[in-house]
């Protein structure tokens, strides 16, 4: 065989080989899509227990594998991996709205389906896998320790010192550094099923683990300020049967969250973004307009203000009576605070009235406020008055209409009266159809009608109910008839007889007595 012969075969050799590998990951893609399509989850339905407690049940086409779960401490969610598995549900989305339950999701990626449980607040849960059914129980008055699952053809129980009959306990507590400067707690845990509280505690976020033992090893104190995040000092000890987990933060701006995997409880602690930040302080500041900056000498007034103008995009309207120059010289300052500095160092005002501003001296301002309250004032004593009628439906007319009269001598000591209804305004009451009328202007009709939309509502009221029941031994129960008969004649005979009986129940006899005419008897 020459040479050419023998590289050729070495090639064919080498296709082949490469053919079957192709082939082989082929097959193996096709199997592996094969078998996540295998199972799927067709039924999510859900039912109330006593004991303020929630079951989920979650019904797969065939047998269901234990899933992997973790809990999410803010916000508060559960969330089951179930493997190999799709969803077939007709809506990602289930609303539940009962008790703690909020609603459930079911998303797929890949070969993995993710049932998520959204809660109003973290609660223990127990998982019970039985052939294609998977049973969620949520314990909403946290009296019963959260589970793993497990397979098992009992149902549900959970006992009440299982807790304390268990013994429990921390195994370890780490600290980690985040890429982005997050700092992470991680507790190793004995058990996944050991009930926890968290909570906030004079700028600490302290961790209680309940009926948990901690080793005498981690009463210790952990210093982690070298690692530069939110987290400065880690406390963990026993306190009252309890192991106690004190977190003390390096800032005053940070966000939690806790969840557990497994064994392992995480809580992680987030630094406060820029943009967090200044919305806090921009809420703290009471200034929110965009940054600017002036450097001025002796510069008009008028200037100053043309050029805030321009900067913010509003209708300035300026009086003729501003006048002035002004030095200035603001740096970085939101526009709205320069111009609020600006207004008070020359005696101005401002009004806005929709994206028009009018600026003016501060008692230019006060003047023409004064006007306007005054021909308002003028424009309700001139307006003409209509009377409306309003049915109550629920509460006493009698009662309502002393929110409408006025006594000569009701009046508050700025001299305006304490009725709702004007100084010409008058009420009038009908009982027998529990109506009010009301003869005043239209504005005030049109503020009365929207007082008794509010105070015209049924009233809560509570029935108390009791009955007394008075029983004796001597008590008992007795039905009879008494039948009779007397001057019957028979044939015109004076020898007719007299017929009278009783019939008792209490004795169960018959007494009846047949006597003649003249009481002989017979």
């Amino acid at each position: 065989m020459n040479k050419a012969n023998i590289l050729l075969m070495n090639a064919r050799v080498s296709f082949l080989r490469k053919s079957m590998v192709a082939l082989s990951f082929m097959l193996y893609l096709f199997s592996a899509q094969a078998y996540a399509e295998s199972n799927a989850i067709e039924a999510i339905t859900y039912s109330t227990l006593p004991g303020s407690r929630i079951q989920i049940n979650i019904k797969l086409s065939n047998d269901a594998e234990d899933p992997l779960s973790f809990t999410i401490d803010n916000p508060a969610r559960i969330a089951f991996d179930f493997k190999n598995t799709v969803s077939k549900l007709p809506k990602r989305k289930q609303n539940i709205g009962v008790g703690i339950a909020q609603s459930i999701t079911a998303i797929t990626a890949k070969n993995k389906t993710r049932v998520i449980v959204n809660l109003t607040e973290t609660v223990p849960y127990q998982i019970n896998t039985i052939k294609n059914e998977v049973t969620i129980l949520l314990d909403s008055e946290g009296t019963a320790p959260a589970t793993t699952a497990q397979t098992s053809s009992s149902p549900v129980d959970i006992p009440e010192d299982r807790v304390t009959a268990n013994a429990k306990g921390i195994e370890n507590i780490d600290f980690r550094r985040g890429e982005k400067g997050e700092g992470r707690v991680i507790i190793k845990l004995s058990d996944s099923d050991i009930p926890m509280d968290i909570s906030e505690e004079f700028g600490k976020v302290v961790v209680n683990f309940v009926n948990t033992k901690l080793p005498a090893k981690l009463h210790q104190r952990l210093d982690v300020l070298d690692f530069a995040t939110p987290v400065k000092a880690i406390d963990s000890f026993e306190q009252d049967g309890h192991a106690r987990i004190e977190v003390t933060p390096s800032i005053k701006d940070f966000e939690h969250l806790a969840y557990q995997t497994g064994n392992t409880f995480i809580i992680e602690f987030i630094p406060a973004s820029k943009e967090e930040l200044e919305e806090q302080r921009k809420s703290k500041f009471g200034y929110t307009g965009e940054r600017l900056s002036l450097n001025f000498q002796d510069i008009p007034i008028r200037a100053v203000l043309q050029l805030i103008a321009d900067f913010t995009g509003l209708n300035v309207v300026v009086s003729d009576s501003v006048d002035g120059n002004l030095t200035l010289r603001l740096k970085n300052v939101p526009w709205d605070q320069a111009l609020d500095i600006i207004l008070k160092a020359k005696g101005l005002s401002k009004r806005l009235s929709g994206n028009v501003m009018l600026i003016a001296p501060s008692e230019e301002i006060a003047a023409q406020e004064k006007l306007d309250l005054e021909a308002h004032q003028q424009i309700v004593e001139l307006s003409p008055l209509r009377s409306a009628y309003f049915e109550i439906n629920f509460a006493k007319v009698a009662d309502l209409v002393t929110l409408f009269e006025a006594d000569e001598d009701d009046e508050n000591s700025s001299g305006s009266s304490k009725s709702l209804l004007s100084a010409r305004g008058s009420v009038i009451i009908d009982e027998r159809t529990n109506t009010l009328i009301i003869k005043d202007t239209e504005e005030v009709i049109s503020e009365a009608r929207r007082i008794l939309n509010k105070l015209d509502v049924p009233v809560r009221q509570v029935l108390i109910e009791s009955r007394i029941v008075i029983a004796t031994d001597d008590f008992s129960k007795e039905l009879g008839v008494r039948f009779g008969n007397q001057n019957v004649q028979a044939n015109g005979v004076d020898g007719a007889q007299a017929i009278s009986g009783t019939i008792a129940s209490t004795d169960n006899t018959i007494t009846s007595a047949i006597t003649n005419i003249n009481g002989t008897p017979t």
